[in-house]
């Protein structure tokens, strides 16, 4: 397999790198890890007719680049404001800050699918090398299957970026090293509860409190997305951080108790599944919203660590610019 441009990670940053390209002109080949495309835009199927959000949770839009996608999708019926803004959990409700928060129908799942749509995607597949060559790079897949690039695009989180060109033998030029080795992220620790009868989350049906352990509370029925009562938590980086290496029981226990006060009389929590995300959150971002690798064939890297923005706006504007700085990589080198 030969393209010209192979992109490893097929998140928002990649699908959307993957699209820039594509309306460019440029063939591409998206390899993924996960068993389908998104990353952290994940969805997940809980019995019958339950779904629950269990990555991001809603996205806000802050410039005119994702605003003009989100006019599109809002046109398809795509996506949908959720709320404003949360409350804290107090009696008193946190006013909004003016920006809408959207959701997507079906999950945020979704969004990565519909992106993905005509992207040629490898999912269920570990990169495991990549090697720069003469014209360009090739990859080695868990399965061993190669592929051969002019240009390679690198969205995983950093850490895991850097491990698979080390591991590969490739070299970065110190300052490239340098930047890309401060870029750090925060992990999430995760609940995904079965709810057998009611809650009282505030409307529309979430809490946020950063000062809280469990800061995050939200209800995917009120949000539009479950037929069934299933409840999303997420904890903060420092908590899950503390608690990452603690047992599963230790830390559903600490998970439901912070949903609880959340239950009506009579409900109870029927089940609670973990999820642990080792990188969740950028910390320490990159300033500019890519890096191109110096003194070597063209290599791009991107994601949401990128741009000082974080989150999913963040992954997309790395997307749409690190597509085109491997356009200009590209152009240059013919």
């Amino acid at each position: 397999m030969a393209v010209d441009v192979i992109i490893v990670g097929a998140g928002l940053s990649g699908l959307m790198a993957a699209q820039t390209l594509r309306e460019r002109g440029h063939s591409v080949q998206v390899f993924d890890k996960g068993r389908s495309v998104g990353g952290r835009l994940a969805t997940r199927r809980v019995g019958e007719n339950g779904l629950v959000d269990h990555g991001a949770q809603f996205f806000t839009v802050r410039g005119a680049a994702l605003q003009r996608y989100v006019d599109r999708w809002r046109a398809l019926d795509l996506v949908y404001v959720w709320g404003t803004g949360w409350s804290d959990g107090s009696l008193k409700r946190t006013a909004g800050d003016g920006h809408p928060r959207y959701a997507v129908r079906g999950g945020m799942n979704k969004l990565a699918k519909h992106l993905a749509v005509d992207v040629n995607v490898t999912v269920d597949r570990l990169v495991t090398a990549v090697n720069p060559t003469d014209g360009g790079w090739t990859l080695v897949d868990s399965a061993g299957e190669t592929a051969g690039g002019r240009g390679l695009l690198m969205t995983p989180p950093m850490p895991e970026t850097l491990e698979l060109l080390s591991d590969s033998g490739v070299h970065l030029q110190p300052e490239d090293f340098a930047e890309l080795r401060r870029i750090r992220f925060g992990p999430c620790l995760c609940g995904i509860h079965e709810i057998d009868g009611d809650v009282d989350l505030p409307e529309p049906g979430a809490m946020q409190n950063f000062q809280s352990d469990v800061y995050w509370v939200a209800d995917n029925r009120a949000k539009g997305i479950s037929g069934a009562r299933i409840i999303t938590s997420h904890a903060n980086a420092k908590f899950s951080r503390q608690n990452w290496d603690a047992s599963e029981a230790d830390i559903i226990r600490a998970l439901e108790s912070a949903v609880s006060p959340f239950l009506k009389p009579g409900a109870r929590i029927a089940r609670t599944q973990l999820k642990k995300w080792r990188y969740s959150v950028p910390l320490t971002t990159h300033a500019q919203e890519y890096l191109l690798a110096k003194e070597l064939p063209p290599l791009v890297f991107a994601g949401d660590a990128f741009g000082g923005r974080g989150r999913v706006e963040g992954a997309f504007m790395s997307g749409l610019a690190a597509g085109e700085a491997m356009h200009d990589a590209l152009s240059s080198s013919e």
